[in-house]
């Protein structure tokens, strides 16, 4: 079959929630919060993009995720550029993104370990309907109160570098090697492809396209599957009805039919849009 429907797989986090987002179960009373939900290959293929929901309580930890480059002589597939469109935010929530100043490793290094780098980070306030574009290499951290849909390139590999006390690992070695601590400028700019039909993002890495009441069609390509984030109304892919909550994959020779009254997400790797 050319469209495949991902099975979800639920992250605990100490960051997480036990009340999710519409759509999804919540935390049971007595367990342990929730921060992603995963959308993975029932087959157990990684290809290259992966879809998430975040749901945060607590601050992130301070983290960088390396470039292809660093990824594979690490042993990785590939590195990890992400996006994030933030859903719902709670009055007072941000987002940190690149360094208020630039700074050197050295400094980026010495402020991790005195807990500086809180300051030295740039929080920007979010509202719902925000975009972000996180190229490898930027030092970011995602605040409490939100709730986003990432898409990434799919590799699980963060570099902690600092987490507020918490007990995790970090990795201040690795991370500091692959940082690139400066402010951050906004790589890409959302434009519009005709009514209804915004490219939020179109790099190296991935096209991310959102189609709000916008009815059309879409076409996997042999070397371009598509990947559908449904956040409200529904369409067909290959025949099947996709819904608000799911997330399909969509492989040639399929095409993608998406409701006029829908609000999609729609993404695909590459630099081109399709």
């Amino acid at each position: 079959m050319a469209a495949i429907r991902l099975v979800t797989h639920r992250v605990e986090k100490p960051w997480g929630r036990r009340r999710l987002w519409h759509g999804f179960e919540d935390v049971p009373p007595g367990g342990a919060p929730v921060g992603e939900i995963w959308f993975q290959h029932p087959g157990g293929e990684e290809p290259e993009l992966l879809v998430k929901y975040l749901f945060t309580s607590d601050r992130l930890s301070i983290q960088v995720h390396p470039d292809d480059e660093a990824a594979r002589a690490a042993g990785y597939p590939r590195g990890k550029d992400e996006a994030w469109l933030v859903l719902a935010a709670e009055p007072g929530a941000t987002i940190a993104l690149g360094t208020r100043e630039v700074m050197s490793r050295e400094a980026l290094r010495r402020a991790a370990l005195d807990g500086t780098i809180e300051g030295h980070m740039d929080w920007k306030s979010v509202h719902a309907g925000d975009f972000f574009y996180s190229p490898a290499g930027t030092v970011h951290a995602i605040g409490p109160g939100l709730t986003l849909v990432e898409i990434q390139q799919n590799v699980d590999l963060t570099y902690r570098l600092y987490d507020y006390g918490r007990p995790r690992e970090l990795h201040l070695d690795e991370g500091v090697k692959v940082s690139n601590p400066v402010p951050f400028i906004a790589a890409q700019v959302p434009h519009a492809q005709g009514p209804g039909r915004c490219i939020l993002a179109e790099g190296a890495k991935f096209v991310l396209e959102r189609w709000q009441d916008h009815g059309g069609r879409l076409a996997a390509s042999a070397d371009r599957p598509i990947w559908l984030v449904p956040l409200k109304g529904a369409g067909t892919a290959d025949g099947e009805t996709v819904r608000a909550g799911e997330v399909w994959m969509l492989d040639a020779p399929a095409d993608v039919a998406v409701d006029k009254d829908s609000d999609w997400l729609i993404a695909y790797p590459g630099e081109t849009v399709l």
